[in-house]
């Protein structure tokens, strides 16, 4: 695949802080990539970085072939979205959108033409006559989507656009944003905090902690195969089971309760070592099912909180609690006592000393 973005060894300092600190990646041509973390994590100081808003202290970035790292953001080939929508409350949506291609001194046609075909693509067109203060925020984030767009421009960075909607709005404009790069296949990196929004949308997620990338792979791969028990803990909801223990002979001492791990493919010897068992909670089979898993046993739930479609539930493991995920036509009390079970081939494993995968 073509590299679209190109970051080599980028550091930035604010002073004695260090924020990034010798980050290097690469996004392909066409590819969503998400940098998905913590606030704090780095994320939206790597796109500002991308974007030419912050110097960097070493380093380079090359985008489409061409190093960039002390260009000005307009000459960089970049559109982006910012959260707060940025729009200029005077002007009607029309002149939002055309500002920049104005102020470029594009001939008129090119830019109503530009405008024209933003406007079709985000279904803002009876909007144009509007003033941002007589629009909803989904409707200025479209407009704020729309402005980047004209641009006509290889790469579309968006810093966490969703975040000021309803969860509802949220939702319809995360498809939108997908059908969108469905259609482009512009290469687009993404900034936010919100693991669904990393899933569904992204080709790859980059998760982000302390200005270090933790883990950079596909959303199928980060969730099945976390490298880290932060990538593991911050990917899923409710959150991975972390359960610590010794491991000998083939199986998990968890509080005098031993659990046979049996079927894991473990990369390197740890027997006798400390290790945490991480199992997600829709891995948990309850009831008849979990005499189908190679592991079974039994709780007595303690929290339930049902969900609409499905039902959270606690239990423990000796001392340690476990969340499971049941269907909502289980009916689930407190108090009640429940056969559940899981698959070791599905779990994951770190070693306790480094949090690293095993």
């Amino acid at each position: 695949m073509q590299t679209s973005v190109s970051v080599r060894d980028l550091s930035l300092n604010f002073g004695s802080v260090k924020v990034l600190e010798n980050l290097s990646l690469d996004v392909g041509q066409g590819e969503f990539l998400v940098l998905l973390g913590p606030s704090g994590c780095g994320k939206s100081t790597l796109l500002n970085c991308l974007a030419g808003l912050l110097d960097i202290s070493a380093g380079q970035i090359f985008i489409s072939g061409k190093n960039v790292t002390w260009e000005e953001p307009k000459d960089r080939g970049i559109g982006m979205v910012f959260q707060s929508y940025a729009l200029y409350p005077q002007m009607t949506v029309e002149r939002n959108l055309s500002f920049g291609l104005r102020v470029a001194r594009m001939p008129a046609a090119e830019i109503a033409q530009r405008v024209q075909r933003a406007s079709d693509i985000l279904q803002i067109g009876p909007l144009l006559d509007r003033k941002p203060g007589q629009l909803s925020g989904g409707q200025r984030q479209r407009v704020a989507i729309g402005r980047a767009l004209v641009r006509d421009v290889d790469v579309f960075l968006f810093d966490e656009p969703l975040s000021n909607l309803d969860a509802k709005l949220r939702a319809e404009l995360r498809v939108e944003i997908k059908r969108l790069h469905q259609r482009l296949k512009n290469t687009m990196i993404y900034v936010t905090h919100d693991q669904i929004e990393a899933m569904t949308l992204a080709d790859r997620i980059a998760i982000m902690r302390d200005g270090i990338i933790q883990q950079m792979d596909d959303p199928h791969t980060i969730y099945n195969k976390p490298v880290n028990l932060f990538v593991a803990g911050f990917i899923g909801s409710p959150p991975m089971n972390f359960l610590k223990g010794k491991l000998e002979a083939g199986s998990v001492k968890i509080d005098g309760t031993s659990v046979s791990l049996k079927g894991y493919d473990f990369t390197k010897s740890m027997e006798g070592a400390d290790i945490v068992v991480g199992v997600r909670p829709e891995h948990i089979a309850i009831g008849e099912d979990s005499r189908k898993m190679p592991v079974t046993m039994e709780g007595d739930i303690e929290i339930v909180e049902p969900m609409g479609s499905d039902t959270i539930a606690w239990t423990k493991i000796g001392a340690q609690p476990l969340t499971f995920r049941a269907a909502a036509e289980i009916h689930l009390v407190p108090g009640q006592k429940v056969a559940f079970g899981f698959d070791p081939a599905r779990v994951s494993v770190f070693d306790a000393a480094s949090g690293v995968r095993v």
